[in-house]
C-alpha cells in the first residue's frame, strides 16, 4: 500500500530525503552535506557525482529508519537549489565539469558584455530576470566556451545541460539507458533561457546566449507524473512533482492566492510573493517568476527578491572569524547584549542580488567603536537578514501598489526567536511561523501527491497547515525609521566598492 510521499531536497550545502504522511507531518528524514568547492574568489562549484550520491544514500537511510521501502511511496517529488548549472556526457553520464553555483560570479564578464547592448534588462520583457551572474544561462555559456570539446558534444545533441532537477531525474530513471531530461517551468524560468509567456525555451535567447537547443532539457509542470525511476532505491515509484526550492516553499506555505507571501531563511533569503495568473513587470529590482504550474492548469507567477547572504553570514562568523562554535550559538551570544551597539553588517560577499543588483558591492562593517565587542557583532549580522528582507518586501510593495498584511516564515533560521521578533519590529506586520518549518520539501510532496491524488486538491493541502508561532511588531515607529535608515547608510558605503568595466 502507497502509504506516504517522498521529497528530495537537494539544497545549497547539503542533500535532504523526507517522507511525508496524509497530513503533511514528517514520518521519516535523512542529511547529508556536501563539499562547497571554492577554486577561486567568486567561484562556487559542487561536484554532481558527489550530490547524486549523497541523493541515494540519505533515500536509502530515510527509508530503513522507518523501516520503509520504495512501495510504501506513491510518488516523490523534487525540490532543489535553483540556477546550478550541470553539463554531462549523454552516452558517460559523466559531468563534463563541477556543477557552477547559482552563488557563483565567474561570468560576471558575460554579463557584461551583454549588456552592451540593450543594458542589463535587454531580456526583461521575455524571462522576467535582469542579466546577471545569478542565472543559468550565462554559466551556460562559460561551459560551453572553457570546456575543451563542449560545445562540440552538445551540438551534436551529446552533452546535455540542466539544473539539478535534470541531472537526478535523468539518472534515478536510467541515465546512459534511457533517462527522462525533464525539467519544470519553474527551474527553467530560471535559467533566462525560457519565455515566460510562452513557458518554452526562446529561440532569440538561446541565440543571444549561444546555447544549443537541443543540449536542454524538455519543459513541463510542476505537478505531473512525469517519469518513473528505474534504479534502487527508488525503482517503480513515480516522480510527480518538480518545482525549484523557493516556490516549493511557497506551495508548502499554502500561499495559492495573490499577495500572500513567505521568506525562507537559509544561506541566502528568498521572498516570494504569488501574483496569481499575471505576470507582473517589477520596476523596483525584482524578478518576475513562475511560481508553480499543476498539471493542465495555467501557470501561476510570483514576485522575488533574492537575498545572497543570510544564514551563510552566520557561518562566517562560525567558520572564518571562530567567533561561534555552532550557528545555533548566535542567539544566545546576541542576546548578550540590548541592542546592535551602533553595527551594522552589510554582507556584500560577491555583491548584492535585490533590489540592489550591484555586482561590484563588497562586504562591510560599519559603525564600529571601542564600546564594540562580539555580543554586537553577532546581532548585526541577525538584523542584516531581517534588514535585507525588508528591502525586498518594500520593493514588492511599490511594484504591486498594496500593503503587506503578514509575511510567513520558514527555513532554518526561524527558529531564532529574536530574529523572527526583530523582522516583525522592523516590517511593521505579524510574522508567521508554521508547525512544520520543511516547507521546502513539503512542497515538492504537496506537488507529487497532487499529480497522483493523494491529496485531492488544494483545500486538503491549506488543511495541512499550522502556526506554531506569531510575532507581532513591538517597535517603535521613529526607532524602526531610525535603525533602517543606518542601514541605508550602510549599504551605500557597501555599493561599488569594487569598480566593475563600464559595459
Amino acid at each position: 500500500m502507497n502509504r506516504f510521499v517522498g521529497a528530495i531536497d537537494q539544497g545549497t550545502t547539503s542533500t535532504r530525503f523526507l517522507v511525508f504522511g496524509p497530513q503533511g507531518e514528517v514520518i521519516a528524514s535523512a542529511q547529508k552535506e556536501h563539499l562547497q568547492i571554492y577554486p577561486q574568489p567568486g567561484w562556487v562549484e559542487h561536484d554532481p557525482g558527489e550530490i547524486l550520491r549523497n541523493v541515494r544514500h540519505v533515500i536509502e537511510h530515510a527509508l530503513s529508519s522507518a523501516r520503509l521501502s520504495a512501495r510504501d511511496l506513491a510518488a516523490v517529488g523534487i525540490t532543489n537549489q535553483r540556477e546550478s548549472t550541470v553539463l554531462w556526457d549523454r552516452r558517460s553520464g559523466a559531468p563534463l565539469y563541477n556543477a557552477l553555483v547559482w552563488q557563483d560570479t565567474r561570468t560576471e564578464q558575460i554579463v557584461r558584455e551583454m549588456s552592451r547592448t540593450g543594458g542589463a534588462d535587454r531580456f526583461r520583457a521575455q524571462t522576467g530576470l535582469p542579466l546577471a551572474s545569478y542565472f543559468s544561462a550565462g554559466k551556460m555559456r562559460w561551459l560551453l566556451d572553457q570546456v575543451p570539446g563542449a560545445r562540440a558534444l552538445a551540438e551534436d545533441g551529446d552533452a546535455l545541460f540542466g539544473t539539478i532537477d535534470s541531472w537526478l531525474v535523468w539518472n534515478l530513471t536510467g541515465g546512459p539507458q534511457g533517462g527522462v531530461h525533464i525539467t519544470d517551468v519553474t527551474n527553467a524560468s530560471r535559467t533566462q533561457l525560457m519565455n515566460l509567456h510562452t513557458l518554452q525555451w526562446d529561440t532569440q535567447l538561446l541565440d543571444a546566449f549561444g546555447i544549443p537547443g537541443q543540449s536542454l532539457p524538455r519543459i513541463t509542470s510542476s505537478s505531473d507524473v512525469h517519469a518513473t525511476a528505474t534504479v534502487a532505491p527508488l525503482q517503480g515509484v513515480p516522480i510527480a512533482g518538480i518545482l525549484g526550492d523557493q516556490q516549493a516553499a511557497l506551495v508548502g506555505q499554502g500561499c495559492f492566492e495573490p499577495g500572500e507571501s513567505k521568506n525562507t531563511y537559509g544561506t541566502g533569503c528568498f521572498v516570494l510573493m504569488n501574483t496569481g495568473t499575471r505576470a507582473v513587470p517589477s520596476t523596483a529590482g525584482l524578478i518576475t517568476t513562475v511560481a508553480y504550474r499543476f498539471g493542465e492548469q495555467p501557470a501561476h507567477y510570483a514576485l522575488e527578491g533574492s537575498i545572497a547572504v543570510c544564514g551563510a553570514l552566520v557561518q562566517w562568523l562560525r567558520d572564518n572569524l571562530r567567533l561561534i562554535q555552532t550557528s545555533g550559538e548566535i542567539e544566545a551570544l546576541a542576546r548578550e547584549v540590548r541592542d546592535n551597539g551602533g553595527v551594522y553588517i552589510v554582507p556584500a560577499f560577491s555583491g548584492l542580488f535585490a533590489p540592489y543588483w550591484n555586482g561590484g558591492a563588497r562586504g562591510l562593517v560599519a559603525g564600529l567603536t571601542a564600546f564594540s565587542n562580539r555580543g554586537h557583532i553577532a546581532r548585526a549580522a541577525l538584523e542584516a537578514t531581517a534588514y535585507q528582507t525588508c528591502d525586498v518586501l518594500e520593493a514588492m510593495e511599490q511594484d504591486c501598489g498594496f500593503r503587506l498584511k503578514e509575511l510567513r516564515v520558514d527555513g532554518g533560521m526561524v527558529v531564532n526567536q529574536l530574529l523572527m521578533q526583530f523582522q516583525a519590529d522592523m516590517l511593521d506586520v505579524p510574522v508567521t511561523r508554521p508547525q512544520n518549518i520543511e516547507t521546502t520539501a513539503l512542497g515538492a510532496a504537496y506537488a507529487a501527491g497532487l499529480a497522483v491524488k493523494y491529496w485531492p486538491g488544494l483545500d486538503a493541502l491549506r488543511a495541512n497547515g499550522g502556526v506554531a508561532g506569531r510575532f507581532l511588531p513591538q517597535c517603535e515607529s521613529a526607532t524602526r525609521i531610525r535603525f533602517r535608515g543606518a542601514w541605508r547608510k550602510a549599504v551605500e558605503r557597501s555599493l561599488d566598492w569594487m569598480e566593475m568595466p563600464t559595459p
